[in-house]
């Protein structure tokens, strides 16, 4: 089992930056892969950001070279700098954990979602 604690959000004006972090504590083999999904108003969720423990980050299209995802192991936290953001990136976003089954589907565990609001 795992548990997620997200911290962060809020209302930024466009082309602002946010961060969001969610501390992780349980079972490292569900661990292998943490990342950030989001489900914009009326969309279902989709994988924003992700990384293993191996280190390797992958981005959706619509966020690379804005976002950028990191994980510390020693201290359980997972982040996601958010910077040049756009009114399409206002979604609820979620942390997530799960074993090395891939990115697709709503697999692992779940923190309770953050909002993130971008005003033109």
């Amino acid at each position: 089992q795992v548990q997620l604690v997200q911290s962060g959000g809020g209302l930024v004006q466009a082309g602002g930056s946010l961060t969001l972090f969610c501390a992780a504590s349980g079972n490292w083999y569900s661990r292998i892969l943490m990342g950030w999904y989001r489900q914009p108003p009326g969309k279902e969720r989709e994988l924003v950001a992700g990384i293993g423990q191996t280190g390797n980050p992958l981005y959706a299209d619509s966020v690379k070279g804005r976002f950028t995802i990191s994980r510390d192991d020693s201290r359980g936290t997972l982040e996601l700098q958010m910077t040049n953001l756009k009114p399409e990136d206002t979604a609820v976003y979620y942390c997530n954990s799960r074993p090395n089954v891939g990115w697709n589907g709503e697999d692992g565990f779940w923190g309770r979602g953050a909002q993130v609001t971008v005003s033109p």
